[in-house]
């Protein structure tokens, strides 16, 4: 493990300017390393950062549905409709395997997720 996360140091540091999803890697990578946590495996980086993602993901999703974040429905509003709860979801990811996420909903039901679609248990490879 050690001399994988090494070797990917390594070859990071000979970059010049990294993208911002390098940079974000190269952080996550150190940041592991660090904590002594395995890049895969069932606690591993890529699994937490997976979870981690969908349900970003899935929580913008729900924003732009219903027009405010969480918590922040303007007064003025004509829909009662919120950010309601979560969920639990196992999904199956060809990466990572099986990842437990947080699915959200909303009070009137009316949110269709497109990143995880309801019923969906499997993401796609593309």
């Amino acid at each position: 493990m050690t001399a994988t996360l090494n070797s990917v140091n390594q070859k990071n540091e000979k970059k010049s300017d990294p993208s911002a999803e390098e940079a974000a890697a190269i952080r996550l990578v150190r940041m592991a390393k660090e904590q002594g946590r395995s890049l895969t495996g069932p606690d591993g980086l890529l699994k937490q950062f997976t979870k981690n993602v969908l349900e970003t993901a899935l929580n913008e999703e729900l924003t732009e549905h219903l027009g405010h974040d969480k918590n922040r429905a303007p007064e003025d509003r004509d829909s009662a409709n919120v950010h309601n709860r979560t969920c639990p979801k196992t999904v199956l990811s060809g990466a990572t395997g099986h990842v437990t996420i947080d699915s959200h909903r909303d009070r009137d039901g009316t949110f269709e997720p497109q990143i995880v679609k309801k019923r969906q248990r499997q993401i796609a490879q593309s």
